[in-house]
């Protein structure tokens, strides 16, 4: 029966370790040892000073636990766990450089950034404020070490990504900042953008135009196929990208791959997808350009606005228009004879909704002149309604006679 091999756990800190292997194979002498006899205490001193105070016992001991471990991490990091390379590191430089050097490895740590959202980001130095948890960090493990700094290097690469499809799209790192974004939905619209061949971060105005051609692109995809599946994408790693940011932003490329299905989807506006959807809220990013999107609003209203009421500002055709959204008929600003009787007996069928032209008014008429047309309305509806629901104008004269002289009623 073959025997087990047995290992034995060895819980002394790595420093002594490496201490007890220089001296018994005469990498550490007297003089080494000596001198570090005369740093330890200064150093000891030095620390508890800077956590705390050098004047009490207790924070003295801790001081005394945090320099053995501080010296333990740089050794055992510094070497690979190997302890010829920790003894004659200890041999060639002095002892409070090592408790330096695990001190400066922490506070390199804790400085790294712990979320890859734009405005969760500290200093990237450290700064005092960080000390208390320096403290804490001095007396933890290397494998404790280890595992965080694998977390905020993935964080940090991550960021630098975003980072660098900004630049790449003309956005300053200040702004991204100042937005408050994840790093992930700025790397998703860098794909998007770049995928779209556009050349610049868009704002909301361009985010909207940039679906739009993505939508559209989609479609021409789909015919050149026949009737087949879909294999458009369009979305790529762009040329240029630096190799340790590819394996990051590809399986950020993924996400935005299983999003494509809704973003492609020309049923849903863009405003409800990406900004009324929970799953969608955040997860991608465009920038803030206030004066731009009040501007593209007023355009795109004063389009419609134009289009419904043809040109016409007079008060009989503006009625007439809002009595026809009212009922729920196609908008016009004159009507005729036998249209306007249609339009009564619709209203007296299926009511008159009168939410209607006020929301029309609030979306799309001039600002200035809001007020004055919703007053307008509101005057019309109080006098007309009685008249446009009576139950005993069998034929409609009182309505009509009221339409002639309120709207626009022709031959």
């Amino acid at each position: 029966m073959k025997p087990h091999g047995i290992s034995l756990f060895d819980a002394r800190p790595f420093f002594e370790k490496a201490l007890v292997y220089g001296v018994q194979n005469g990498i550490l002498d007297a003089d080494r040892l000596e001198a570090m006899r005369n740093d330890a205490p200064k150093g000891m001193v030095q620390i508890a000073r800077y956590f705390g105070t050098e004047f009490l016992r207790p924070e003295l001991e801790k001081a005394r636990d945090r320099m053995v471990n501080l010296v333990s991490l740089y050794l055992e990091y510094s070497s690979d766990g190997d302890l010829r390379r920790a003894a004659e590191s200890l041999r060639d430089h002095s002892f409070l450089s090592h408790s330096k050097g695990g001190s400066d490895m922490l506070k390199a740590l804790i400085a790294m950034p712990q979320n890859s959202h734009f405005g969760m980001h500290e200093s990237a130095e450290f700064t005092a404020e960080q000390i208390p948890l320096l403290a804490k960090w001095s007396l933890r493990s290397l494998p404790e070490y280890q595992a965080e700094l694998a977390l905020r290097s993935q964080i940090a690469l991550l960021v630098d990504a975003a980072i660098w499809f900004a630049e790449a799209l003309g956005q300053d790192v200040s702004d991204l900042e100042e937005a408050g974004k994840d790093a992930e939905a700025i790397i998703r619209t860098g794909l998007l953008t770049l995928g779209a061949r556009r050349k610049d971060m868009p704002d909301w105005v361009a985010f909207e135009k940039l679906i739009m051609a993505l939508r559209k692109k989609h479609v021409v995809s789909d015919r050149a196929q026949s009737g087949a599946p879909s294999s458009f994408s369009g979305i790529t790693l762009p040329k240029g990208l630096p190799e340790p940011y590819r394996d990051i932003v590809e399986s950020i490329r993924q996400s935005v791959l299983t999003d494509l299905p809704k973003i492609l989807d020309p049923g849903l506006t863009s405003r409800k997808l990406f900004d009324q959807t929970p799953t969608f809220m955040g997860r991608y990013f465009w920038r803030e350009d206030a004066l731009n999107e009040v501007d593209h609003f007023e355009r795109t209203a004063s389009a419609t606005w134009d289009k419904a009421t043809g040109g016409h500002g007079d008060e009989s055709s503006l009625l007439t228009l809002f009595l026809c959204l009212a009922a729920g008929s196609t908008p016009k600003t004159i009507l005729t004879e036998k249209a306007a009787a249609a339009l009564v007996r619709k209203i007296r069928k299926t009511g008159l909704q009168a939410e209607l032209p006020q929301q029309f008014i609030f979306n799309h008429a001039p600002q200035n002149y809001q007020g004055d047309y919703l007053d307008l309305w509101g005057s019309f509806v109080d006098e007309a309604l009685p008249a446009l629901q009576s139950d005993f104008d069998y034929a409609l004269k009182d309505a009509m006679a009221l339409l002639r002289r309120e709207c626009n009623i022709g031959t």
